[in-house]
């Protein structure tokens, strides 16, 4: 993501726009009912928010392939500590360690902003992606 999140329309969008606007869409597009549980109330540094953007965008890749879930929750939090997102769905999940492509995806972009991913699956009721970014002064 560039400056400012993404500019579309001329437009500078603050992290939970474009984290809204994002998961309408994906909705939209995929049929998969998305429950927006919480949206940052300030914004952040737009590296932070590309991470952030593009690691969700991998999480709901997943939900998409591979889950066959029907929903999707998702927080995206600000507190002293840091930012921290959570990407829950309803799923099939999985037993065992998480691996592929777009686990390796998630991580990275977390790390890449001195962060972590976390991801896990209990089979038959469904993942969990947690990514956290330290609190960046």
């Amino acid at each position: 993501m560039s400056e400012e999140v993404r500019v579309r329309e001329g437009r500078s969008r603050s992290l939970a726009q474009a984290l809204e606007e994002h998961l309408t869409e994906w909705a939209e597009r995929t049929g998969i009912t998305v429950e927006i549980w919480a949206l940052p109330t300030r914004d952040v540094p737009p590296v932070v928010a590309g991470a952030v953007l593009g690691a969700l965008g991998e999480a709901l890749a997943n939900v998409e392939r591979h889950s066959g879930a029907r929903v999707v929750s998702v927080a995206v939090t600000l507190g002293r500590g840091g930012l921290r997102m959570t990407v829950s769905d309803n799923g099939v999940g999985f037993f065992g360690e998480a691996r592929g492509r777009g686990i390796a995806a998630m991580r990275a972009h977390f790390e890449r902003v001195g962060g972590s991913c976390g991801v896990n699956g209990v089979p038959g009721e469904g993942t969990t992606v947690t990514g956290v970014v330290p609190r960046q002064d």
